[in-house]
């Protein structure tokens, strides 16, 4: 005895429903190779043709995949971010590091990645919100998660190299974390500017010597208040 025509028609429904399906590999390619699109002709300048012609994939499936080049866009943020945590679960949450290590780390794993692109893409999280902080509130608020997820990363490593003595703790960490990703976003800026790594090593000698310095001993800080005063 056959299937029922109940089974026939369920099955049926089920081969259709799978082939109107999306497939997730052509989403992958599309997201991938958006990071690049986007570092190099900007979210503006990148059209639906310019996207599926980068990932090898055809227009069409542009539509299948994303309702909007918004949520495209945010997608393409969400792979950069998920990159980005993957270099600070590396450097930054290396326990076996000192704090002010970890950080040395993090921006040295960045700085090597921005030599492979020959100085020339910068931060895409610092790009877009240059580009499309007043175009589209959508994406304006998804890069404010992503700045407060890096942010409490940052203000969680400064904090403990507080609380073993490795940096100073007359400043606010929160504010030590925010000072120094904004400080590296324009760096970044000046990097690709000049197409030379000698703004972020610039930025690293004063973050290193001054904002994330060892606390002054209770001698220095004697010393200081002694000095004479012009």
């Amino acid at each position: 005895m056959g299937p029922s025509s109940e089974t026939v028609l369920a099955n049926q429904y089920v081969q259709l429903y799978l082939l109107s399906m999306p497939r997730p590999s052509l989403r992958e390619n599309i997201v991938n190779s958006g990071v690049r699109t986007l570092h190099e002709r900007g979210f503006a300048g990148a059209g639906i043709r310019e996207i599926t012609s980068d990932a090898g994939v055809p227009q069409g499936c542009f539509t299948n995949h994303f309702r909007s080049k918004e949520a495209f866009g945010i997608a393409v943020l969400e792979r950069y971010h998920e990159r980005t945590q993957a270099i600070m679960d590396e450097t930054l949450r290396d326990a076996s590091r000192s704090p002010v290590e970890r950080i040395r780390a993090y921006f040295a794993a960045i700085s090597q990645w921005l030599e492979t692109a020959d100085w020339r893409y910068g931060c895409l999280v610092g790009n877009m919100s240059l580009e499309v902080s007043e175009q589209s509130d959508q994406l304006r608020a998804y890069l404010v998660q992503v700045c407060s997820s890096l942010t409490r990363s940052f203000t969680e490593c400064v904090r403990a190299g507080q609380d073993v003595g490795e940096i100073r703790n007359d400043l606010d960490a929160v504010d030590v974390a925010t000072f120094l990703l904004s400080s590296w976003q324009g760096a970044m800026m000046r990097m690709k500017v000049d197409r030379s790594p000698k703004p972020l090593e610039q930025f690293k000698r004063v973050l290193f010597a001054t904002v994330l310095s060892p606390p002054l001993k209770r001698t220095q800080l004697t010393q200081l208040k002694r000095a004479p005063k012009d």
